[in-house]
């Protein structure tokens, strides 16, 4: 049986978000109703989701940096703005921020199924025209390979990585010379960012870097309070 869509739906209005749910969950799909962006970034990380409904006020975290954080790591799942805002300004600044669409409240249900359905049918036609995933990486005289958990120095050596040593390296390289924060680190690869977590990734970096401090040409950067960066010359 093919699984229902799943669309993660952040509205910190309780009657709205339930109204929608029920609205969703009618039309065949399953829905996520979080109330704030902090946990919406939880959900995210630790699900697979197809499609994000995110409303631009809310606390903990607005909209705009939910979306800007989902952005760093994953650019293809659609984002679909709900907004109380009319400035053009801020519109731009939904679709600067991540986002593919937005719609103005108060809004028809029926104006937001089309649009759900459009977003949805844009990411089915990119996903069957779009490349086979990277699973390959080069690193200078090392190869990655993130689907066997392989790593190769120059001289056909291989170190066979744990699947969350593999996962957090695959990220850095899908990211590579780009700075990934720790938060973003926490979120998609533990699902949490307690500091627990946190010091368990920091020893899972000990250890990438320790497997690639033999090439010159690599080097894995703390940015202190920031986040990591492989740096690939």
């Amino acid at each position: 049986m093919k699984p229902r869509t799943k669309i993660l739906l952040v509205e910190d209005e309780a009657s709205l978000g339930m109204l929608i749910q029920e609205n969703l969950v009618r039309e065949g799909y399953e829905v996520l109703h979080v109330q704030d962006g902090e946990l919406a970034l939880k959900r995210f990380f630790e699900q697979e989701i197809d499609l994000v409904i995110l409303d631009v006020m809310m606390p903990k975290k607005n909209g705009f940096d939910v979306a800007k954080t989902i952005r760093n790591t994953d650019r293809h799942t659609p984002i679909l703005f709900l907004t109380a805002k009319i400035k053009s300004a801020d519109v731009v600044k939904g679709f600067e921020s991540g986002g593919n669409d937005y719609l103005r409240k108060p809004f028809a249900f029926e104006e937001l199924l089309v649009r759900t359905k459009a977003l949805l049918s844009k990411e089915r036609l990119i996903d069957t025209i779009s490349t086979k995933e990277v699973t390959t990486f080069e690193l200078g005289d090392y190869t990655f390979d993130s689907q066997r958990l392989l790593l190769f120095d120059g001289i056909g050596k291989k170190k066979k990585l744990t699947m969350r040593e593999a996962e957090l390296l695959k990220l850095l390289c899908e990211n590579q010379n780009q700075v990934v924060s720790k938060t973003n680190i926490l979120l998609k690869i533990w699902g949490d960012d307690s500091f627990f977590n946190s010091r368990s990734m920091d020893v899972f970096i000990s250890r990438l870097r320790k497997y690639l401090e033999k090439e010159e040409s690599v080097n894995l950067v703390n940015l202190r309070g920031v986040g990591y960066k492989l740096v690939v010359l």
